[in-house]
């Protein structure tokens, strides 16, 4: 895994190696073995390298043959071997056993469309100097973040997190304010926004071409949908299952050492039961962590798991001074703000799993493609309550509102106050205030502005457009896989593992696998209240019925009771009301009113509050004056 950064300027002005070395700098956590620098005229393209392929060999940039095609690239490319084959039997001659030098290649051989032939998780930049034509590309899926930013000079900028494309002098440090309103929707920034004005992010399977100073972007893969007709599809749990196996074998490939996250949850541990029938099970390093908050340790399930398949099993417990240690020092590796509290987990599971491993397999994307969420059964649910007569509704609502709060993980007065949250809206606004933090209305309010309706609506027509189906199910899982998927999950396991300088990969995003579960029925998804159906039934006699029967609880913290406890004062000094004051973007009497009911037990505010807590640690870091002089050394 890696990290890249570059440029081209308009015009006739040349590349300063200087700017690109600062650009560059700033991912040196992304890349900790080795950097590299190639300019040519305008062009100017750098990278950070973590060694896991070809280590001695596979130093970038790297070119072809003649030197007229450039290459720089974070990821991992899962068919590199078959690609590898059929180049060299066309003529071409590889230098090194690097997956990156079939890039060029095979950029020869098709251009752009080189997208078509992979399977795997990147984000890339090729500079043809034959044609002056810069090309960036993001993986299907969006494991592999990409920001680009337009010059005034008709110029481009471009690199792996937004730190590396403020290095450039002719950005700046703004804060765009559409792009708030919908951190607070979403808890992230859907592409293509970034928190920062001018500095877009690539949407997940996409390709950006420039030529002449003249961009264009367009998507690369565009997912397949139901097909129950075709002959080929995947549908008994046994043909499900090699096809898995399969993707986790293409996904093991390194040579570093690798291991697996493992929480006890039937997604990772689906990865390490398929492992396990591909090589000796004691030679696989898994790797789980706990807290002292009994709600929230699911360790015991990651033991049961590794005691079954017979794993060399690693554990610690964190208490709340282990994350209050590291905290502050989130958002200088986190550029942008992310409300996502299972950060913080990931980012302690990645560090005590790279004392041992380079790489880790994990089990992201199983909910997204198999409707593992609770969301889809509270959908069947919220299809129920809007057609109880209004008396009903509001018997209902009273109950749950007077049933007394609780900060356990995933307690009944949330998830049923949460579910609240979604009544009297379509589906599709339904998902995202389930998930989400604030409301459109609710913004409105914070922010003394209208944003949050235009953020609700823009959400609103961007489902109306995800998929050509009628598949009610289908069209839920678009959304998720292109909005939370994208740029939360995959964001979050992205920075945090990326911070400890650990390669993260996700079988489940194997590009066979996705296109075989996107073509299988809704049935096998989702039906008769069970998620993830056709891999339950696959698993049924590789992992114990304890693992496959209990409840899905998410990989969280104890947010709620912390933030009456240790980070109360954090929460205080950050969102104090003098302090909102002289900010100027937030309702400082909103935001009291939030912390007073949590503390007084009135409300469970534990997901606004993180939310507007990790917004103000970024604020802090970056819009005070210190963060980019710390990245640029």
């Amino acid at each position: 895994m890696c990290g890249i950064a570059g440029f081209i300027n308009g015009g006739s002005v040349l590349a300063d190696r200087r700017i690109l070395e600062a650009m560059t700098s700033t991912l040196a956590h992304r890349g900790p073995d080795g950097d590299g620098f190639y300019t040519e005229g305008p062009v100017g393209m750098g990278h950070r390298r973590l060694s896991v392929i070809d280590v001695a060999g596979g130093a970038q940039p790297l070119s072809n043959e003649d030197g007229s095609v450039w290459v720089i690239y974070n990821g991992e490319i899962y068919n590199e071997p078959q690609l590898r084959h059929g180049l060299i039997a066309r003529g071409h001659r590889f230098a090194t056993k690097s997956d990156t030098e079939s890039l060029v290649h095979l950029y020869e051989e098709m251009e752009e469309r080189l997208t078509t032939q992979l399977n795997g998780m990147y984000a890339y930049a090729i500079w043809d100097s034959t044609k002056s034509k810069l090309v960036l590309s993001r993986d299907r899926m969006g494991q592999k973040p990409l920001y680009f930013a337009r010059l005034a000079d008709g110029g481009l900028v471009f690199g792996s997190e937004p730190k590396a494309l403020l290095a450039h002098p002719s950005l700046s440090r703004n804060l765009n304010p559409d792009s708030l309103a919908r951190y607070l929707f979403y808890e992230y920034l859907p592409a293509p926004f970034s928190i920062w004005s001018g500095i877009e992010k690539l949407p997940a399977g996409s390709t950006l071409i420039w030529e002449a100073g003249k961009i264009r972007i367009t998507e690369h893969w565009i997912s397949p949908e139901p097909d129950a007709d075709d002959p080929n599809l995947v549908t008994s749990p046994s043909d499900f299952w090699d096809e898995f196996r399969a993707a986790v074998g293409r996904h093991r490939r390194s040579d570093v050492p690798l291991g697996v996250f493992l929480s006890g949850g039937i997604d990772s541990s689906s990865v390490a039961a398929a492992l396990a029938e591909l090589e000796d099970p004691a030679g696989i390093h898994t790797f789980s962590i706990g807290f002292d908050d009994p709600s929230f340790d699911e360790s015991g399930y990651a033991r049961a798991v590794a005691k079954h398949l017979g794993t060399t099993h690693h554990e610690r417990t964190f208490s709340v001074d282990d994350v209050l240690n590291f905290l502050p020092d989130v958002a200088t590796w986190l550029d942008e703000p992310l409300g996502d509290a299972s950060i913080l987990p990931t980012y302690l599971l990645s560090r005590f799993a790279r004392e041992e491993v380079t790489v880790a397999l994990g089990g992201d994307g199983a909910d997204e493609l198999l409707a593992g969420y609770p969301t889809f059964k509270a959908e069947e649910y919220l299809a129920v309550y809007q057609r109880l007569p209004a008396f009903a509704r509001r018997l209902i609502r009273g109950s749950i509102h007077k049933l007394p709060v609780s900060h356990n993980n995933i307690s009944l007065d949330f998830k049923m106050k949460q579910f609240l949250r979604g009544t009297g809206v379509s589906p599709a606004l339904a998902h995202q205030r389930w998930l989400g933090s604030f409301s459109g209305d609710e913004i409105n309010l914070l922010l003394n502005n209208d944003s949050g309706s235009k953020v609700e609506a823009d959400h609103l027509r961007f489902a109306e457009n995800i998929a050509h189906t009628q598949d009610p199910l289908f069209r839920s899982l678009r959304l998720y896989q292109q909005t939370y998927l994208a740029e939360d999950i995959l964001t979050k396991v992205d920075r945090a593992s990326m911070a400890c300088s650990l390669e993260v990969r996700a079988p489940f995003l194997d590009a066979k696998l996705v296109d075989l579960i996107q073509r299988l029925p809704s049935d096998l998804k989702y039906g008769r209240g069970q998620t993830k159906r056709l891999l339950k039934r696959a698993l049924a006699d590789k992992l114990p019925r304890s693992i496959l029967d209990r409840p899905k609880k998410g990989f969280g913290i104890p947010v709620a009771r912390w933030l009456n406890g240790p980070l109360a004062p954090l929460l205080d000094e950050l969102c104090h009301r003098k302090r909102l004051d002289r900010q100027g973007i937030f309702r400082s009497e909103m935001v009291s009113r939030l912390v007073g009911e949590h503390r007084g037990g009135v409300c469970d505010h534990r997901k606004p509050l993180w939310t507007l807590l990790m917004f103000q640690l970024w604020y802090d870091r970056w819009l005070d004056g210190t963060a980019l002089m710390d990245a640029r050394g």
